[in-house]
């Protein structure tokens, strides 16, 4: 105990106080006496406080901003919430509800979270890093806000996505708080409304792109790994080619990935592997199509890709059983408008329209990754389900808003028989006496428990067969009640003990690799040293 520390103080430590859970003894020798009400309370009482008052706002918007209040003031009590409710408070706190956040990030602004580098920042990163308070630093979230969710450029704005994120690390694999850092690399916006808006908190110019964008990123990845020497390095959000392009650039030398490209594809890949369960269909056999082709339906194909080359496929002919459509149709070898991510799945066909190409190609599985919509028709739902008994439709733009059909029309369209997934969530529907629970394909369920995995292992990089582990591992605590339900991924539930399994096995596959540093004895014994990791946010 310090006893330099007042009884003000450890009310007001939002990591150290227990507030009206202090005890008499507590009270006595840290100053506290006459500073709290009569009663001890228990952390039980204290959640059941939060949420009878979290429930009385009439918004979620409202909620968002009185959860964000309570991690600031009580971060253990928080951290209990999210986890013993989470169905509850995840879309609160992350999507869909984190999109309108975003949106309104400046003018809900209550505290600082985070550390915020802008142009004017150059040749100072390093020596402003000393100003974040914490040394242990094991994982960041890093935007540059371009391409939030399906919202487009909200720059600085965007700083809610990695808040969200860290905080999911959190709850869903126990990282503790002191060791996340959310980043915001705030090379301005080109969104012209927030510039112009009086609250706005970002840099007001227009983004900088090129050798100016890279040099400065590639300065706060050198001024990251200096000061926090061992962390990863999540990217979010970031425009397609920028996500790639830095996913690259760093991906075969430091400990990091891309979320929408490599958490969304793990994510996506798991429920494939659940409804080939479900259908019977060998993943290896099953033409899967994307309406979408940036980085996240991209990076999905990628990894389904390695998936069948891995069940016997060859290179070329996993790619041929993956096919993308955008917004000018089919991707087909000849356009010459094509980003060099699609060229693989540019395949010798007639060029056709999306409806059109439904009927020529006949796939098993429709995943949307387009932020637009209803794009998910009708007429496209029924297509899907005229020549296949269980259509596989992943609606998976976030949030809400942005999902490419509800999950209410994928099953009415589809007659009840449509195996069907989201990024946002969607409530059980009852059909004809039939309860159907749609799965929630967030990339929760994978980057927490990678994270954390990467850490037991202390690994050095994060290579494909890592997220082949992740998606693997993820389908496979998939139980047959939950098949029989319509859902292809575990209950939110089980978050935590999905988290820790991913993390098992993706620590026990570095050490395989060869990317982990850990000695013959650390290695003995991978699931205690994951579980060892693991913060328990209690009193």
């Amino acid at each position: 105990m310090n006893c330099d520390r007042t009884g003000r103080d450890y009310l007001i430590d939002a990591a150290a106080t227990k507030s009206t859970a202090f005890t008499r003894e507590e009270r006595d020798s840290m100053g506290l006496r006459g500073l709290l009400p009569h009663a001890v309370a228990t952390m039980d009482t204290q959640v059941d406080r939060v949420l009878e008052n979290m429930r009385r706002k009439s918004s979620d918007i409202e909620k968002y901003i009185f959860l964000t209040a309570l991690q600031d003031r009580n971060e253990r009590l928080f951290y209990r919430l999210v986890s013993e409710h989470i169905e509850e408070i995840m879309p609160l706190i992350y999507t869909p509800t984190v999109g309108q956040a975003c949106r309104e990030f400046a003018h809900i602004f209550r505290r600082p979270r985070g550390f915020y580098v802008t142009p004017e920042d150059r040749g100072s990163i390093r020596r402003i890093l000393d100003n974040w308070p914490e040394d242990e630093v094991k994982v960041i979230v890093v935007t540059d806000g371009e391409r939030i969710l399906g919202l487009g450029d909200l720059g600085a704005n965007g700083m809610g996505i990695p808040i969200g994120k860290l905080a999911l690390y959190t709850a869903c694999a126990g990282i503790h708080p002191s060791q996340c850092l959310p980043v915001m690399l705030d090379v301005g916006t080109n969104n012209q409304a927030l510039r112009k808006d009086p609250l706005y908190l970002g840099y007001p110019h227009e983004r900088i792109e090129g050798n100016e964008y890279l040099s400065l990123v590639d300065e706060f990845i050198e001024a990251a790994r200096d000061r926090f020497p061992d962390v990863l390095i999540q990217f979010e959000d970031f425009l397609t080619p920028n996500a790639y392009g830095l996913l690259n650039r760093y991906r075969n030398d430091i400990l990091c990935f891309n979320d929408d490209i490599q958490g969304t594809a793990a994510v996506a890949l798991a429920g494939v592997h659940s409804a080939s369960r479900a259908t019977g269909k060998p993943l290896r056999d099953m033409r899967i199509m994307f309406l979408g082709a940036g980085s996240a339906a991209t990076g999905i194909g990628d990894l389904m890709c390695e998936a069948m080359k891995g069940e016997g496929l060859s290179d070329m002919l996993a790619r041929q059983q993956l096919w993308f459509v955008d917004k000018d149709g089919l991707v087909v070898a000849g356009r010459d408008d094509l980003m060099e991510h699609n060229l693989p799945y540019a395949h010798k066909f007639a060029p056709m329209d999306f409806l059109t190409a439904l009927d020529a190609i006949h796939p098993d599985v429709l995943i949307g990754a387009t932020g637009a919509p209803g794009t998910f028709t009708k007429a496209v739902v029924q297509k899907m389900a005229s020549f296949n008994d269980q259509p596989v439709i992943f609606a998976l733009s976030n949030p809400t808003s942005k999902a490419e059909c509800t999950a209410e029309q994928a099953y009415d369209w589809s007659d009840g028989r449509a195996l069907f997934s989201s990024g946002s969530p969607f409530a059980p529907i009852c059909r004809n006496g039939k309860i159907h629970r749609p799965g929630q394909g967030n990339n929760a369920y994978i980057f927490p428990g990678i994270g954390l995995g990467a850490l037991a292992a202390r690994a050095s990089r994060l290579p494909e067969e890592i997220f082949l582990v992740a998606a693997r591992t993820l389908a496979a605590l998939v139980t047959e009640k939950d098949l029989e339900d319509g859902a292809l991924y575990p209950p939110l539930t089980d978050i935590r003990n999905v988290s820790r399994q991913i993390a098992i096995n993706v620590a026990e596959c570095a050490v395989r690799l060869g990317i982990s540093d850990l000695t013959d004895e650390e290695a003995a014994d991978i699931p205690a040293r994951v579980a060892s990791l693991m913060y328990e946010p209690r009193y």
